[in-house]
Formats: C-alpha cells, structure tokens, sequence
C-alpha cells in the first residue's frame, strides 16, 4: 500500500493542498495518509473529500485577526484563536464533512511532539474530535501556541521530531510513497534564533525538549537528503515547490498561486504517481 506523507510549515501546505485537491480531481485516495502540523490539518480535507476547502478557507479567514493575530495570546496563550480555528470554523462557518471522513477505510496518522519525553507520537486520526484536538496539537508552535494536553500528556508541534514521517510510513510496511514537502530542492535548514529562544523557555519545564529544538535543524537536513536519495527510485514520487511561499504568508494571491503550483504538480506527475498503485 502505498503511503502520503505531509510535511508542515504553517501556511507553505496550501501547496500541498493543491496537491490533494488534484488527487481528488483524479480519484487517487491513498489509505495510507500520515503527516505533521498544517501538511496533516490539510490532509484531513483530502480524507473528506473537501475540494477547495483549505484554500478557500484560508483566502477568507488568513488576514481575519480572530483567526490569527497577537490579540489571541491574550485569550488563548496563542497567536491563532484556537477556538476559532479549530472548532467555529470547521463546526459552524467552514463546516467540515464528519459523515465522509468517519466513513475513509484507511489509516490516518497526526505526528505530534511529546513535551515531556521529547519524542514523537503518533495519533489515530480516525479518532478525532470535533474540538480538533490533535490538530490543535501537531500546529503547536513553542512560543506561537501553549501546550495541547491529551489523555493527560502535553504536546508541541510534531514536526519538532518528525518533520517528514517517511521513516514511521516505512516501517509501518508501506513500499511506495508520495512524499509532499514544502520547501524547494534547494532549501537548507539552519539554526533559528526562535529554536534558540524557545529552546532557552521551554527547558525548565520540559528539559527533553531542548536538545529537540537546538538541532532540529540537523535532523531535518538529514531527512530530506534520505527523502532525496528514495526519489532516486520508481518506489517514490516526490513533489516540493519551485517557489515556496513565506510561513506566514498574507499576501492571497501568493497563497492561490502555491496552490495551483502544488495542484499543478501532480498534472506533471500523474502517470509516476499511478504508478505507484501499481
């Protein structure tokens, strides 16, 4: 069975929206759908069969302060409503399909970070609630977002430890796989002065964590290399913009145009990528 991977980046995944959306478009439903942060929260709309729900959401509400916006530390301790995003648009204003989604046969995986263990986990995205919790968990940014308790345990942002979950899709016995980054060929990740910081914060509490965030980078870097080198073979098709988009990009023409890139993408590669069922 071949696997869809998902990597994060805040507003980067609209591209691998695109993505999806032409998957849609030619009735291509990977049963096997695994990822981190927005690239996973943008899957779930692919499982639900929502063709231009996450572009069309994020067009509406990405310059909404109630969806973004400092004010929100003061409510939520985050720089996204976190009520907003991830129970009153998807329950009430941008409804998401919960009848189609319950009814998806195949297996859904939300990478998120353990605070206090500093390790990866990896939730059963068939068991999401209508709060959205495990979404709200893999987006949690330390600084941008507080701590996302479940099951009595606190998560950051799964792409802290596992950025590009290839290695967890091979080793749950998948052979074949799309791999969806959203950074291009070119991109090397260095160091932040925001890991820097958060590293400094967030080591009192959750000392694991630390180590995590400062080299982050490192483990990154050596993802995308392994990702590069599967490419090599008929076993894996990898698809990443030519002109990745800003993390927090504003600017709605620059979003549609990461969207249609990813959209586009898989038009190029469609026969490798049905090759992959073969």
């Amino acid at each position: 069975m071949p696997s869809l991977i998902l990597e994060g980046g805040t507003f980067r995944p609209i591209f691998s929206a695109g993505v999806m959306d032409a998957l849609l478009d030619n009735d291509i439903m990977f049963d096997y759908v695994i990822g981190v942060s927005a690239g996973i929260t943008n899957g779930f709309s692919y499982i639900s069969k929502q063709k231009r729900r996450n572009l069309d959401l994020l067009l509406k509400y990405r310059n909404d302060k109630r969806y973004i916006g400092a004010k929100n530390f003061l409510k939520c301790k985050s720089i996204f409503g976190l009520d907003f995003a991830y129970d009153e648009i998807p329950n009430k204003l941008f409804p998401f399909d919960w009848e189609t989604f319950y009814k998806y046969n195949g297996k859904i995986l939300v990478g998120v970070t353990n605070a206090k263990t500093g390790k990866i986990e990896y939730k059963n995205g068939v068991e999401l609630d209508t709060k959205c919790t495990m979404l709200r968990a893999t987006c949690a940014i330390p600084l941008l977002f507080p701590t996302i308790e479940i099951d009595g345990n606190n998560y950051y942002d799964g792409g802290l430890c596992d950025p590009i979950p290839i290695k967890k899709a091979i080793s749950d016995g998948n052979k074949k796989h799309l791999i969806i980054l959203t950074r291009d060929k070119d991109y090397i990740k260095m160091l932040t002065n925001q890991n820097k910081v958060a590293a400094k914060i967030v080591k009192n509490k959750y000392p694991k964590l630390e180590s995590v965030l400062l080299n982050r980078h490192i483990e990154y870097n050596k993802t995308v290399q392994f990702c590069n080198e599967l490419a090599k073979t008929n076993q894996v098709v990898l698809i990443r913009p030519q002109k990745p988009i800003n993390s927090f990009e504003k600017d709605s023409n620059k979003l549609q145009e990461a969207y249609y890139e990813g959209y586009n993408s898989v038009i190029k590669n469609l026969d490798d990528i049905k090759g992959l069922f073969l």
